[in-house]
């Protein structure tokens, strides 16, 4: 079955530090963009960052200086560390895999950031 697997969520003070990882399945072929989406209560889904096969990121500028996302291409896996987390950054989480024709979606967790 081709799916992305993640964890690593859950709730954490503000300030502290998370870290989200997802696994592709190993059916799952050619990924060339990973990335990390959020979708917050009452808003629509949006990017957080990606990173190619090659290494090269992106970030949207509320997560810059943050959140690093890397990669293991061996592994079929991408990691979000998240530090000095906002009440903000509350959402859940979603992984993105993108390949020729199409793309994957994870299931989602949760990350609650609150005190």
């Amino acid at each position: 079955q081709e799916q992305l697997v993640e964890s690593g969520g859950g709730l954490v003070q503000p300030g502290g530090s998370l870290r989200l990882s997802c696994a592709a399945s190993g059916t799952i072929f050619g990924i060339y963009v990973m990335g990390w989406y959020r979708q917050a209560p009452g808003k629509q889904r949006e990017l957080v960052a990606t990173i190619t096969r090659g290494g090269n990121t992106k970030y949207v500028d509320p997560v810059k200086g943050r959140f690093t996302i890397s990669r293991d291409n061996g592994k079929n896996t991408v990691y979000l560390q998240m530090n000095s987390l906002k009440p903000e950054d509350t959402a859940v989480y979603y992984c993105n895999a993108v390949v020729q024709g199409g793309e994957y979606w994870g299931q989602g967790t949760q990350v609650t950031v609150s005190s």
